[in-house]
């Protein structure tokens, strides 16, 4: 079970090491309910919280996933090194917020909603927020669960194409709210 910040080079990776990937939404305590409903072996985000079964639930400690990292490499014959650079790459940027009145969150995701549900050839997940998935990026727009904003991420395989689904974002954002500073 991962987040709706992940990579979506997350699920296709799960699928060839043997597992069956589910997209949930953002938030530890979400996450960890969501691993005992479905019996997920694994679970994570993009905040690093990490979570194993096979010893317990576990919780979200650093040095817990970091000991059970460098277990799972000792096990491999390859050098750390070869290890990660088998893995796939992609252009993302972190968390970017957008402050946001409290009372505008619902109007503002619905508004953008209409709008980015019609983008040509882009899969629409409404999990948390609104993900558009395109063969070679994806962009998300979800209300914090903590905080007063909107919370972007992006992630493509080329700069030209990060820049092609920031623009999907950032236009539907202005169409909203012209005076909004965005900061993609």
């Amino acid at each position: 079970v991962y987040d709706v910040k992940c990579t979506h080079q997350l699920a296709p990776f799960i699928t060839n090491a043997g597992g069956q990937p589910l997209m949930w939404k953002s938030g530890h305590s979400i996450l960890k309910d969501k691993m005992r409903k479905t019996g997920a072996c694994l679970g994570g985000e993009l905040s690093g919280h990490l979570f194993f079964k096979d010893r317990g639930y576990g919780f979200d400690d650093g040095l817990y996933a970091a000991a059970r990292l460098l277990e799972i490499l000792s096990t491999d014959q390859r050098p750390p090194v070869e290890v990660f650079a088998a893995l796939p790459m992609a252009i993302s940027t972190p968390e970017l917020r957008v402050a946001i009145d409290e009372q505008e969150v619902v109007a503002v995701m619905a508004a953008l909603g209409e709008q980015l549900r019609v983008t040509a050839d882009a899969k629409v997940m409404l999990i948390d927020g609104i993900r558009l998935d395109f063969s070679d990026g994806w962009g998300l727009v979800r209300a914090s669960n903590t905080l007063p904003c909107l919370t972007f991420r992006f992630e493509a395989s080329s700069g030209e194409a990060l820049e092609r689904v920031q623009a999907i974002f950032r236009h539907a954002m202005l169409d909203i709210k012209p005076e909004w500073a965005l900061p993609f």
